[in-house]
């Protein structure tokens, strides 16, 4: 009868292994480790004896390389995201700029009051537009040409053909700036302005402020006047370049720059000065 022990091997913590001699069954113990060839050993065989070249190619195993190139494109990300920050970053400039700005178009549209006729200062509106034709560049080009016409002196004569000169040099200077710079009127204004071009729709700079300034200079420097005359030059020019504001023609900044302008291109007119002879003698 056979033995109990026989009938359950595996209590004994082994396995069987057929092939035994003589009839038993030799057990092999489950804790011994298992004899499994390295990454190491394929690559040694595979690369042959060399196991300097088997320890270089198993340093560039997939895994390290896909451990490289996520660490080198966080490094990358990490670097763009650097240079947006540094990109977005205002500079002190940039934050000046925009507050002139901010603090141009509030004030511009606080001092609009003639902007129509339902403004707070509506009634006013039509001596202003008297102002503003009065700056107006047609009827100073047709009245500087008249008194260059009539005018019997050489003096007279030569005054007058500056004063075109310099007309004709602002009308060509402004178009430039207003063409290059392209800064749109204030939304609050109507243009209804008499005698305007395909320019005129932009608002930097003031074309009424620069002749406004390189007249009133001109006038002062050139012509004799009584004090209440230059006083009256003076006020006049002010009141041109306060009108474009209130009228809702221009911002202040517009005005501003273009006194500026204007101051700078009677410096130009002097430094162009021609006398008739002069005039004729380069057209002959």
């Amino acid at each position: 009868m056979p033995s109990p022990k026989a009938k359950n091997p595996n209590r004994s913590g082994g396995s069987p292994v057929l092939g035994g001699t003589g009839g038993r069954c030799d057990f092999m113990p489950l804790t011994k480790p298992l004899n499994r060839p390295s990454p190491q050993s394929h690559l040694l065989q595979r690369q042959g004896s060399d196991p300097t070249t088997a320890r270089l190619r198993a340093s560039e195993s997939p895994t390290r390389r896909r451990g490289s190139s996520s660490s080198t494109g966080s490094a990358s990300g990490q670097g763009l995201s650097d240079e947006d920050g540094i990109r977005l970053n205002p500079t002190f400039l940039g934050v000046a700029l925009s507050s002139l700005l901010a603090v141009d178009l509030w004030l511009s549209k606080r001092m609009g009051v003639c902007a129509c006729e339902d403004s707070s200062w509506g009634s006013v509106r039509p001596l202003m537009k008297l102002i503003e034709i009065s700056g107006h560049g047609v009827p100073w080009l047709a009245g500087t040409a008249y008194c260059l016409y009539k005018s019997d002196t050489v003096a007279g004569q030569e005054v007058m053909l500056n004063l075109l000169i310099g007309l004709l040099l602002d009308l060509v200077l402004v178009a430039m700036v207003k063409g290059v710079v392209r800064r749109p009127r204030p939304t609050y204004n109507r243009m209804d302005m008499f005698a305007t071009v395909s320019v005129d729709r932009y608002s930097f700079p003031s074309g009424h402020a620069t002749r406004a300034a390189m007249c009133g200079r001109f006038l002062l420097a050139h012509l004799v006047l009584a004090a209440p005359l230059r006083v009256l030059v003076l006020l006049w020019t002010g009141l041109v370049g306060l009108s474009r504001v209130l009228l809702g023609r221009h911002n202040v900044t517009d005005v501003m720059f273009g006194f500026w302008m204007g101051y700078c291109q009677y410096n130009l007119v002097e430094m162009l000065w021609l006398s008739p002879q002069t005039l004729l003698g380069q057209l002959t």
